[in-house]
């Protein structure tokens, strides 16, 4: 087997395994707020899965972020993603990070999200 082979297996384990304890515990309606990571921008998005819909978007391509590195900017993604949230009348949500770790630009977007006064 390959060595990509082996990642991608890897990260659909860990996929999985995030998933399945987001459904578990989700079953107290909470938004999702689930994330995507490129190789230079950061996307969020969070999610009311008992309507199944999407309640609020947003990515580090704005330009005030655009020009911080990317670990200053997922933070503050995640600073201005909580008060967009909050405007929405949303105050706790869950976190599902997909097959990413908890480290680096994901950790700090937490972090924003967390002192942008969302509970998480």
């Amino acid at each position: 087997m390959s060595i990509l082979k082996k990642i991608q297996k890897r990260s659909l384990r860990r996929k999985l395994r995030v998933r399945s304890a987001i459904r578990s515990d989700h079953k107290n309606n909470k938004v999702r707020v689930s994330v995507f990571r490129s190789l230079k921008h950061l996307y969020a998005q969070a999610i009311d899965d008992s309507k199944q819909i999407t309640v609020s978007s947003i990515s580090s391509q704005k330009e005030d972020i655009l020009k911080k590195p990317k670990k200053e900017a997922s933070y503050e993604t995640g600073k201005i993603f909580a008060e967009n949230l909050k405007k929405e009348g949303i105050e706790e949500a869950i976190f599902d990070r997909g097959k990413y770790l908890y480290h680096g630009r994901i950790q700090s977007f937490v972090e924003g999200l967390r002192d942008g006064g969302l509970k998480i």
